[in-house]
C-alpha cells in the first residue's frame, strides 16, 4: 500500500507527524538525545511516549530524562515475574493512534522482535515505520521497518572534558623498600558513552551500492545520490553510512574513488545536485 499522503496529518510547515513509542525495558537512557535528534530528521515527534514499570528502581536513570525531553511515561506493572507486559501496552497504544489517522509514521524504539508484526501492520496501513534498536535486534524486526537505525550510533562519544579524573594506580611491590608507582592510569570510558567501534569496522558493501546505482542510473550510468540512497534503504532498511565510519552517503562513496565517482552538477534553479556512478 502506498505511504500515507493525508494532508490533514501534515504539520504547519508540511513536516511529517510522527508517533515515537519507546520500550524503556529495551533502550538505554544514554541514547535519548541522539535518538530524538535522529527522529527530527524524519519529521515532528507529535507524540512521545515511553513504556515501563516506573515503580522499579531500574527506571531511575530514565526518570531524569522525562521532563527534559517531554516524554510521556506510561505505567505498566509486571503482572507476572519474568514476563514483560510493556510490549502489549505499547502495541495497543500504537493501534489506537493508528486509527486516529493523524500520523504519517511511527518510530518504534526497541530491540525486541515482538514488535515485528506491529511494524508490518502499520506499514500495511500506509504509514512509514522507523525502527530504532541495538545491533542485537532480530533481523525480522529490522526488515519489517522502512528504515532502521542502530542506537549504538546515537550514543555520545566520550571527550577529554567528560572523562572522569584519573587516580593513581599502585604498582605491585617488587621487594622491601619498593615504592608504589604514582603514574596515573587512564580510566575506561563508561560503556554507554564509548564511541561504537563497529562504526568503522564494517566493510563497504560495494556490490549492494553498485546494484543501487545500476537500478537508479540513466543511460550514461550516472544516478542522483538521493535516488541511490532511497534504493539502499528500501532493500536494506538498516543501511547507514555511519556504520562504515562516515556521516553521509556522499562521504562514504568519496572514500572509495576506485569504486565510485561522485560529481556535483548545477541545476536550472541554481542548486547543486550530487550524481554518482560506479567506476571501472
Amino acid at each position: 500500500m502506498a505511504k500515507s499522503t493525508n494532508s490533514s496529518a501534515q504539520g504547519p510547515d508540511d513536516q511529517r507527524r510522527l508517533a515515537v513509542l519507546i520500550d524503556a525495558d529495551n533502550v538505554q537512557p544514554a541514547v535519548i538525545e541522539g535518538l530524538l535528534a535522529e527522529v527530527a530528521k524524519f519529521g515532528v515527534a507529535s507524540v512521545k511516549r515511553i513504556y515501563g514499570n516506573w515503580t522499579s528502581d531500574q527506571m531511575g536513570q530514565w526518570k531524569s530524562k522525562l521532563l527534559r525531553h517531554s516524554l510521556n511515561p506510561v505505567q505498566q506493572f509486571a503482572y507476572t515475574s519474568g514476563k514483560n507486559a510493556t510490549d502489549s501496552s505499547l502495541i495497543i497504544d500504537a493501534m489506537d493512534l493508528m486509527y486516529t489517522r493523524r500520523f504519517d509514521g511511527f518510530c518504534l524504539v526497541s530491540s525486541d522482535s515482538d514488535f515485528t508484526r506491529l511494524a508490518q501492520r502499520l506499514r500495511e496501513e500506509g504509514l512509514t515505520v522507523y525502527g530504532f534498536g541495538e545491533r542485537k535486534t532480530p533481523e525480522a524486526f529490522v526488515a519489517a521497518c522502512d528504515k532502521f537505525v542502530y542506537t549504538e550510533l546515537l550514543r555520545p562519544a566520550v571527550t577529554a572534558a567528560q572523562a572522569p579524573a584519573t587516580t593513581p594506580a599502585p604498582a605491585p611491590a617488587r621487594g622491601r623498600g619498593a615504592k608504589a608507582s604514582t603514574a596515573p592510569r587512564k580510566p575506561a570510558a563508561p560503556a554507554a558513552d564509548r564511541k561504537p567501534a563497529q562504526a568503522s569496522a564494517i566493510a563497504l558493501p560495494v556490490q549492494l551500492i553498485r546494484r543501487a546505482i545500476e537500478e537508479a542510473s540513466d543511460d550514461s550510468g550516472w544516478a542522483t545520490l538521493g535516488s541511490v540512497g532511497n534504493y539502499l534503504t528500501k532493500v536494506q532498511p538498516d543501511f547507514d553510512p555511519r556504520l562504515h565510519g562516515h556521516r553521509k552517503l556522499s562521504d562514504l562513496l568519496r572514500s572509495a574513488p576506485a569504486q565510485f565517482a561522485v560529481e556535483a552538477r548545477d541545476t536550472a534553479g541554481g542548486k547543486k545536485v550530487l550524481y554518482v556512478r560506479a567506476a571501472g
